[in-house]
């Protein structure tokens, strides 16, 4: 079992910091074709975008603002803390 939560911990890490970068790429907009900022904004829309689509259809037109990331960093807030008190 302490296999099962090391590893989940490490995936919601992961999808939490990607969610994060991708949040504050597109705050500051930086040039997609600069040397350093380019592979790295690829990256991170292409790891993230598959996990924020299918919430972006369900999603009303809001404008502006893409409320998908927050959606989804909520659902693995209340998934883990729902996984935390089947296992504890």
């Amino acid at each position: 079992m302490g296999i099962f939560i090391s590893i989940f911990n490490l995936l919601y890490n992961i999808i939490f910091i990607l969610l994060l970068a991708r949040a504050v790429l597109s705050w500051i907009r930086p040039d997609p074709y600069h040397h350093i900022w380019g592979p790295i904004m690829r990256i991170v829309y292409q790891l993230t975008e598959p996990m924020l689509a299918p919430i972006r259809r369900m999603l009303p037109q809001t404008g502006m603002v893409d409320w998908s990331p927050m959606v989804l960093i909520i659902g693995l807030i209340v998934l883990r803390s729902i996984l935390y008190s089947i296992l504890f």
